[in-house]
């Protein structure tokens, strides 16, 4: 399937445990190689508070990748330019459900009149982002309970829908 037939839809209160779950098998099993066991439980636990993970959620634009009933992906953008999350379940990993929210989100961004997008991208997800145009401006650690989780700050410059239509 390619990324273009993916329907996306904004994120509903109805979603949220759902998403929680997602988030944490997402987590589990796609940073294996990024993590430790206690890294990835520390980063998990972030969904535990279920009002606060919908708050958030609910609190930016996130959007939603369902099909069938079954929950696939959701992305977040934040203040408008900032990606805050991505996340695709490990049964849909590399088929372009990603991309579909990355694009998408990269598309609002640049309509909102942003010049960049900006991320905190997990070890997992470098490549992921750079393939897509992503530069890494700095390595930083987050500190999660008793952990500390290595990532990298990644900007893209966006061409604004005006400049788009101005070629």
């Amino acid at each position: 399937m390619s990324e273009d037939t993916y329907a996306l839809r904004p994120f509903l209160p109805a979603d949220a445990i759902a998403l929680r779950e997602l988030f944490a098998q997402s987590i589990e099993e796609l940073t294996q190689d990024d993590y430790t066991e206690d890294q990835r439980a520390a980063w998990a636990s972030r969904a535990l508070d279920g009002d606060a993970f919908a708050n958030r959620l609910s609190s930016q634009l996130t959007l939603v990748v369902q099909m069938d009933g079954e929950y696939m992906g959701f992305a977040s953008l934040k203040d408008g330019g900032v990606l805050d999350m991505l996340y695709v379940h490990p049964y849909h990993a590399g088929i372009g459900v990603g991309t579909a929210l990355a694009n998408a989100l990269e598309k609002i961004a640049a309509a909102r009149g942003k010049t960049e997008i900006t991320l905190e991208a997990s070890d997992s997800a470098v490549e992921f982002f750079e393939g897509r145009g992503y530069v890494a401006t700095s390595r930083t650690l987050i500190p999660i309970e008793d952990e500390w989780l290595a990532n990298s700050q990644m900007k893209k410059l966006l061409q604004s829908s005006a400049a788009k239509a101005a070629q």
